[in-house]
């Protein structure tokens, strides 16, 4: 990448401004104080039919303050670093802490608490990419697409993107540790059209290394398969049927599942799994859980937002409730012992064994989600709505193209009762990764 980055010249100058920031906290009349500062380099390209259409190369940087006087607490953040903005930064947070009601809950992880030893889990791999070769990338990932088919006779372009950075977080408890990380990317977004229907769609590949992106080729392939296969919708009738959720989609789903065992969701009363551990969530089996110490995978993190180490854990185990996700915080609140998870759940993957293709076979006749619309997912008592798009199977196969499909149930019954099947095809380009998830039946709404 021609924005150069030295990571170690970057830990080393946000640390010395953390180290600042701590004592000038302490100079004001703080109680206690955490800092959490990060600086990244990116360069991200766009080419659309042929040309070269954006060139962006970003250097970006911030800091954020908490302060703690008494049980109160007050955050600010700047993205100027120089030592007046600094000084004023601590000065607005405090400020805010000194007008904030007291809350027991917030308060810093204590010394035997925090993370002390970093392991390298080899999150940043940079990527010696020019301007123009990434542009050549661009329209090469383009071209593969709009060559593969006449109906595609449009596109939004070709993108390449790389960037790293380091992210440092400190406290007056001890606390300073860093992280360098990178990740990288090629997409491409395509349009299609036959008669009088027009279709889009897209494809991407993402990574930390660049030598595990998939070839341009074969992302533009994928675009215009996808965009290709979505032409001549249809309208499907209303009724009960089974629902095949891809990876892209069932993911959706888990990270429902984890906001309802969140530590938020839970000490506001407002999910369905409220009081249900040790209860049945999945049928028997399914363990779920996350493994944050995987090397580059994009999920992985050595410690949580908190400075607690992270580590190995399932929440689900034989279809079991075992564990809620909690930060120090919600833990605080609820009376319970942090899970180390301030920040979310890390490398979540849930898999099976079976292909695309043989829970297709499997379905019989029903529905392929692999587009879902709006934010349908009552967390309180777990009703599930959303607008859909995908394909009808008929006879174990793929029949059409379907639109403007509505897909219910509660989710709740959907993962205890209902989940059928989940299959081999995991996709790994989330923190929280699943094969498809095969529900044996959901309402669906069409004409």
């Amino acid at each position: 990448m021609s924005v150069k980055f030295n990571p170690q010249q970057e830990k080393n100058r946000l640390e010395e401004l953390a180290h600042r920031i701590l004592d000038q906290a302490k100079r004001v009349g703080a109680d206690a104080c955490e800092v959490a500062a990060s600086a990244s380099v990116g360069l991200e390209v766009q080419a659309r039919l042929g040309q070269s259409e954006k060139l962006e190369m970003m250097r970006d940087q911030s800091l954020s303050v908490t302060v703690f006087v008494g049980e109160s607490r007050g955050s600010a953040t700047t993205t100027d670093l120089s030592d007046l903005a600094l000084q004023g930064t601590v000065d607005a947070a405090l400020a805010i802490a000194k007008v904030t009601a007291p809350d027991p809950s917030a308060v810093l992880a204590s010394g035997d608490q925090i993370i002390r030893n970093v392991p390298d889990l080899q999150l940043d791999h940079p990527w010696e990419i020019s301007a123009k070769q990434a542009i050549d990338l661009a329209i090469e990932v383009e071209a593969a697409g709009r060559d593969e088919d006449p109906r595609i006779t449009n596109s939004e372009g070709g993108s390449v993107s790389s960037t790293r950075g380091i992210s440092i977080h400190a406290t007056s408890e001890g606390l300073m540790v860093s992280q360098p990380t990178s990740i990288h990317g090629i997409s491409c977004v395509l349009l299609a059209e036959d008669g009088e229907s027009r279709e889009r769609s897209y494809a991407y590949t993402q990574a930390r290394r660049p030598d595990q992106l998939v070839s341009p080729e074969a992302v533009g392939r994928e675009a215009a398969h996808k965009t290709i296969a979505r032409l001549n919708p249809r309208k499907c009738q209303t009724a009960e049927a089974p629902v095949l959720f891809i990876p892209e989609t069932a993911s959706g789903l888990l990270s429902s599942f984890i906001s309802a065992i969140g530590g938020v969701s839970l000490y506001r009363k407002s999910s369905y799994l409220l009081d249900r551990l040790e209860t049945q969530v999945f049928p028997e089996w399914v363990t779920l859980e996350e493994n944050p110490l995987l090397p580059c995978a994009i999920g992985s993190s050595a410690y949580d937002g908190d400075g607690l180490p992270t580590r190995s854990q399932a929440f689900v185990t034989d279809g079991l409730l075992s564990s809620y996700v909690l930060s120090l915080y919600s833990a605080n609140r609820l009376g319970l012992q942090t899970t180390h998870n301030a920040g979310g759940v890390r490398n979540l993957v849930l898999t099976g064994e079976k292909s695309f293709e043989e829970l297709v076979s499997e379905m019989g006749r029903g529905l392929v989600v692999t587009e879902l619309m709006g934010q349908g997912v009552n967390l309180v008592n777990g009703d599930y709505s959303r607008g859909a798009s995908g394909f009808w199977v008929e006879n174990g196969e793929i029949s059409h193209p379907v639109h403007e499909v509505t897909v219910a149930s509660n989710l709740d019954r959907m993962l205890r009762d209902d989940l059928q099947a989940v299959g081999s095809d995991i996709d790994l380009r989330r923190s929280i990764s699943t094969g498809s998830i095969l529900f044996e039946k959901m309402m669906v709404a069409g004409s």
